[in-house]
């Protein structure tokens, strides 16, 4: 019986975070569930030791169901008859599964359905799923597009959608287009509003995750003759009305049990959700950002799979008369792993508790006016939460894939074949720094918080901590890289060109990252001294990119960008 929750300690210890009895009792409103829900926790305590029963169930689940289940997931895949999707026989397994475990909803209110977990708990389910297929993920994770109903969504359509959701039927976000991937403002699938005021939906989607899902959020141009952001708006559409059909499954490298589809609309029936031209600038945006975070939570349990399997097989792997294990190059690229897996995990973690302090603020600012100090934190948590999801995103996407490469290399040649899930996880992978914004655009994103200074007062904050004698060393060195950094934005912010900012962004984006997932690690370290050897190791890698970045960026001047700039002729 395997357990995946169970055989990984680091889980329970981001579990335990400090921060977690503040958001817990915010989100139970100081547990005013307990004589409502016979399952509504009565305390902290009772709250924590529910999502620890809750983690386990899916630690279950992933061991004993979908990771056995994902070698035949991924050879047999879904298929279209009819216009509709067909799983694998083993995606279809999972999917009961999960439903029968009541694990739908699980960030969901009660009163429609679900489990009240605060996101951090679900993101960690998010985690531990993705370590067992992360191909299956994608299917169980986008019931997180019930947030954007419940967040914008009538109280008719609330009532209406997300039960469906809690009970097991899943979900799809139709945004992306043939001609509008990255550029969604270039969305032209057409919402036409009939005579009676309904809404319904004629075009085309492309590269829709889940296709064929039991409810959709659509982006549609509901304003005749406008070509930007301006004129999208966000709709439901149910498919049990009828009018969207699979035109094909998309045949793609990886993830091959999730089912990329594109759409055919024709006079589909669908529920303006909110109001009308605020589709993309306000929510997609969220809705993005809820599926940014998921990602992440993808990589670091892609690149926790690809750890545990490099590892097995540089112990049981022997050449020249010892275990592989032995020999300083394969035990330095598993160090490495393992530094970049643990500071991966510490800063989604991290971003996850921001992403609960402030949606569980603008949950209650529905419910009540929000005190001036309570003000003032939502404020702080939401820059925070804005800030750290591109940062979180992009890095652990990145490491996602390094981790993954370096699975194969300690594989050999026995890497390079289907026998061994290193293959898989290889391929899986590399769509984790793509889909859902590529990382060039979470630099994009994240640059701005670079240049306000949300990065550097965040480190600022962290530097404060006390640490352990032992860790001394390892915060001067991080003091030291940090201001490398603020030295290298000041250097870029000096020359006042956008342009040579813009190209110079990821080298400061990944220089923060690099600093803020130390601290994090040290602080990590200050609870369990099991995390120091990742923290030195982690370290001492993100001081050799941060010397390097500021390297380029004090040699680089702004005329040397024609030689990196092709200039059309």
């Amino acid at each position: 019986m395997a357990n995946f929750y169970i055989d990984n300690p680091s889980l329970k210890l981001h579990l335990s975070h400090p921060m977690m009895k503040k958001i817990v009792e915010l989100k139970e409103r100081n547990f005013a569930d307990a004589d409502k829900y016979d399952y509504a926790p009565q305390d902290f305590d009772d709250a924590m030791d529910s999502y620890d029963r809750v983690l386990e169930i899916v630690g279950e689940i992933c061991g004993d169901v979908i990771a056995p289940n994902a070698e035949d997931v991924d050879h047999q895949g879904p298929h279209v008859e009819n216009g509709r999707v067909v799983y694998a026989d083993g995606t279809a397994r999972n999917l009961e599964a999960c439903r029968k475990a009541g694990l739908m909803g699980m960030s969901m209110p009660r009163r429609l359905g679900g489990l009240n977990f605060p996101i951090t708990p679900y993101i960690m389910a998010a985690d531990i799923v993705s370590r067992a297929d992360a191909g299956f993920e994608n299917l169980w994770g986008l019931q997180d597009c019930a947030e954007t109903i419940y967040e914008f969504a009538s109280e008719e359509q609330k009532q209406k959608y997300i039960p469906r959701v809690c009970a097991g039927e899943t979900m799809s976000m139709d945004l992306t287009e043939p001609d509008a991937g990255s550029d969604l403002q270039s969305v032209m699938l057409k919402a036409t509003q009939k005579e009676d005021g309904s809404w319904v939906l004629n075009g085309v989607k492309r590269f829709i995750t889940n296709g064929d899902s039991d409810i959709h959020l659509v982006l549609a141009r509901s304003e005749e003759g406008t070509k930007d952001g301006r004129g999208l708006s966000m709709f439901i559409y149910d498919k049990r009305n009828g009018g969207v059909n699979v035109r094909r499954i998309e045949n793609k490298m990886g993830i091959k049990g999730s089912p990329t589809c594109e759409l055919v609309y024709k006079d589909a029936p669908a529920e303006l959700v909110g109001s009308t031209r605020l589709g993309l600038i306000k929510y997609v945006m969220a809705l993005m950002n809820g599926a940014r975070l998921g990602i992440a939570a993808q990589s670091v349990g892609i690149s926790e799979a690809a750890y545990r399997e490099a590892l097995a097989y540089a112990k049981d792997r022997k050449q020249f008369g010892q275990a592989i294990i032995n020999f300083p190059a394969v035990a330095e690229i598993l160090s490495v792993m393992k530094a970049k897996l643990d500071a991966s995990r510490a800063l989604l973690y991290a971003c996850s508790r921001f992403v609960d302090m402030y949606k569980v603020y603008d949950d209650i600012a529905k419910e009540r006016p929000l005190t001036l100090d309570e003000k003032k934190e939502a404020k702080y948590y939401s820059r925070l939460a804005d800030a750290f999801t591109p940062l979180a995103k992009g890095m652990t996407s990145e490491f996602c894939n390094q981790n993954t490469y370096d699975c194969i290399q300690i594989h050999g040649g026995s890497g390079f074949m289907k026998d061994y899930a290193c293959e898989r996880l290889y391929r899986d992978a590399r769509i984790t720094s793509i889909y859902e914004g590529t990382t060039q655009l979470q630099v994009v994103a994240a640059i701005r918080h670079v240049t306000t200074g949300t990065y550097l007062n965040k480190i600022k904050e962290m530097e404060e901590q006390q640490v352990l004698p032992e860790d001394e060393a390892v915060k001067n060195t991080l003091v030291f890289m940090t201001q490398q950094y603020a030295n290298a934005v000041q250097s870029v912010e000096g020359v006042k060109s956008s342009e040579y900012r813009d190209f110079m962004a990821r080298r400061l984006v990944e220089m923060a990252g690099h600093i803020i997932m130390g601290y994090l690690l040290l602080e990590d370290t200050q609870r369990d001294a099991s995390f120091r050897r990742s923290l030195n190791v982690y370290v001492k890698y993100g001081q050799a990119e941060v010397a390097k970045h500021a390297d380029f960026i004090g040699n680089f001047g702004p005329d040397a960008l024609s030689f990196y700039i092709p200039v059309e002729e």
